[in-house]
């Protein structure tokens, strides 16, 4: 199905055409249409145009008032000259139960694909090989994730790439201990959640002991930094011991990622390692072409405004002066390998914001070396740190790093107790209150992080985040229950759409909000704005609170007609809360 013109685009071209026909010296001007508390709409595109035309904005905003049709259309039901040249705009409610009538006819509920739709690589949950994932690692492949599936529903062509720490001088040391205890990683492994646990305790186990040892004992020290220059020279033995890592990590991050609900699979993970066989041409193109210069035997890009503390230029080494090769040289070969391979227009990396600097001038050097340009972009989605509720880095009371699993199990611990103590009310079985905990639970710490703005920092509050009020997760989820158990109550009693009804104020603002849907959409994949789909769901459950309070919808004492209606708003809400939060990455049970 075609997609749906909102009512503030129906309403913004009727004023347009108005303008034209009215004031024939502004030719195709825009009226300035946005939402308004005293009334649906507000114009102010007068006042300026007044100002061009040199004429009184109050006068000509009666001119175009005057030219509006008078041909019985039921788009507009007022139109008002407000102030010094303001057009209030009141729409019908036959043309708002239309448009919503419109939208519950399709399965996307209107939301149109984006009209320029092209390929992003979206580059998000980057943990790193035998090392634990910790709080940190939460809000890339939250916010990431989001962000691919909001993307996707726009038409966009999504490409994962999973940028893991898969490379690098530490695996020398853990290579080498493996070579000479060669049974540590040997064992049988489990299923799910414990097959990872199994798995990252072997990896601490033995990359404890390595550390222990490499500090301990000067040749193990010396035999470790030889087997990073076999691992970088290809050395097979070396590589198969280093692909035992990567697959006993792989086994721990997809058990972890199981629990964040979230589906990674093998050919989208492209670690450091991946681009190795590129660095050597990435380097020659760079010096090559100037882009690059030698500075202290290094290779180096520098920038005008880029310095140190001391004002000298602070450069982006790409190549160091004994040859290696740092993360620069990997990101710049990896941009090339998603423009030229991938066709990427658009990549997309939800970084740290800490690691800004570095990565504008990664994007810089690429813009240089003519790999991005005006058709082919790079952004940074970066975002904040997650406190604790003191204000600072979240750790845990010995000021450990907190384990990313050990969050997930006591948020879903917290929910699965709010869960159980409605259960006996719904009636709802053990197992579906163990299955709503986990939804409950994993949903609330993805909607606390995606309801703030990404590059802000925020606290991480269990107990607020597992409330049933306020601006939670679990109040959205709570919402669609309460929606779900009205239509079955409803029983053969289907919801239909009565143009011809008047509606109550509570069912107006209801209506407004949900034709926004799709120009939140539309925003947030333009902008990597998740956390204003976040605010939309919060205020269209808010909404749907007010209309219950003030508008009884299975009341036998309402003529079946209004019940149809009601039946019919509450069921497009259920379904654009249920799409919404999807795109976000959180579960919507059906009771709760």
């Amino acid at each position: 199905m075609a997609s749906v013109p909102s009512l503030a685009s129906n309403v913004q071209q009727r004023l347009a055409d108005a303008l034209t026909a009215a004031l024939p010296g502004a030719g195709s001007a825009d009226p300035l249409l946005r939402r308004s508390d005293r009334a649906d709409f507000q114009a102010n595109g007068i006042l300026a145009l007044a100002k061009q035309l040199k004429g009184n904005p109050r006068d000509l905003a009666m001119q175009v008032v005057a030219a509006l049709p008078t041909d019985g259309s039921d788009l507009l039901r007022e139109v008002e000259v407000s102030g010094p040249g303001f057009l209030n705009v009141t729409v019908s409610d036959a043309a708002i139960v239309r448009t919503l009538a419109a939208r519950a006819a399709d399965d996307r509920l209107g939301v149109p694909y984006a009209s320029a739709a092209g390929t992003t690589v979206v580059d998000y949950a980057q943990p790193n090989v035998a090392k634990e994932m910790h709080v940190g690692h939460l809000r890339s492949a939250v916010i990431g994730a989001a962000m691919v599936e909001i993307l996707e529903f726009t038409g966009e062509q999504v490409v994962r790439r999973h940028h893991i720490g898969d490379w690098g001088t530490q695996f020398g040391m853990l290579i080498q201990y493996l070579l000479e205890h060669p049974h540590e990683l040997d064992h049988e492994h489990a299923e799910g959640e414990q097959a990872g646990e199994e798995a990252m305790s072997s990896l601490n186990r033995l990359y404890k002991a390595s550390r222990k040892l490499f500090d301990a004992d000067e040749e193990f020290k010396a035999r470790s930094r030889d087997r990073v220059v076999a691992l970088q020279s290809g050395d097979p033995e070396t590589l198969a011991l280093w692909q035992r890592f990567v697959d006993e990590s792989k086994i721990y991050f997809y058990s972890v990622f199981d629990k964040l609900d979230m589906e990674i699979e093998d050919p989208d993970i492209v670690g450091e390692s991946g681009y190795n066989d590129m660095l050597t041409e990435t380097c020659r193109i760079l010096e090559e072409t100037g882009v690059a210069v030698r500075s202290e035997g290094a290779l180096c890009v520098f920038f005008d405004d880029v310095k140190g503390p001391d004002g000298n230029p602070t450069p982006l080494i790409v190549q160091k002066a004994n040859g290696g090769f740092g993360y620069a040289a990997t990101d710049l070969s990896a941009i090339r390998d998603r423009v030229q391979k991938l066709g990427a227009s658009t990549l997309l990396y939800v970084v740290d914001a800490r690691q800004a600097l570095h990565f504008k001038m990664v994007f810089e050097t690429a813009r240089r070396a003519g790999w991005l340009n005006d058709e082919v972009t790079a952004v940074q989605l970066a975002f904040g740190t997650v406190l604790g509720a003191d204000g600072k880095p979240f750790k845990t009371r010995e000021g450990e790093t907190v384990r990313l699993v050990d969050l997930l199990d006591e948020a879903v611990e917290r929910a699965t107790a709010v869960v159980r103590e409605k259960a006996e009310k719904v009636g709802l079985s053990e197992q579906e209150i163990v299955e709503n905990g986990r939804y409950v639970g994993i949903g609330a710490i993805k909607y606390a992080d995606l309801s703030t703005s990404a590059v802000r920092d925020y606290k991480f509050d269990l107990d607020q985040m597992v409330s049933l009020n306020g601006d939670t997760s679990v109040y959205l989820q709570y919402a669609y229950a309460r929606i779900r158990s009205i239509l079955r109550k409803a029983g053969d009693v289907r919801p239909v759409a009565h143009p011809e009804l008047e509606l109550h104020p509570a069912e107006r603002a209801l209506g407004l909000h949900l034709d926004q849907f799709g120009e939140v959409i539309a925003e947030v994949a333009a902008e990597y704005e998740p956390h204003k789909l976040a605010a939309y769901l919060y205020q269209l459950a808010s909404h749907l609170t007010t209309f219950y309070d003030k508008c009884q919808v299975l009341s036998a004492e309402n003529p079946a007609e209004l019940v149809e209606n009601r039946l019919f708003l509450v069921d497009l809400t259920g379904r654009t809360l249920h799409q919404g939060m999807a795109l976000l990455g959180i579960r919507t049970p059906e009771r709760l």
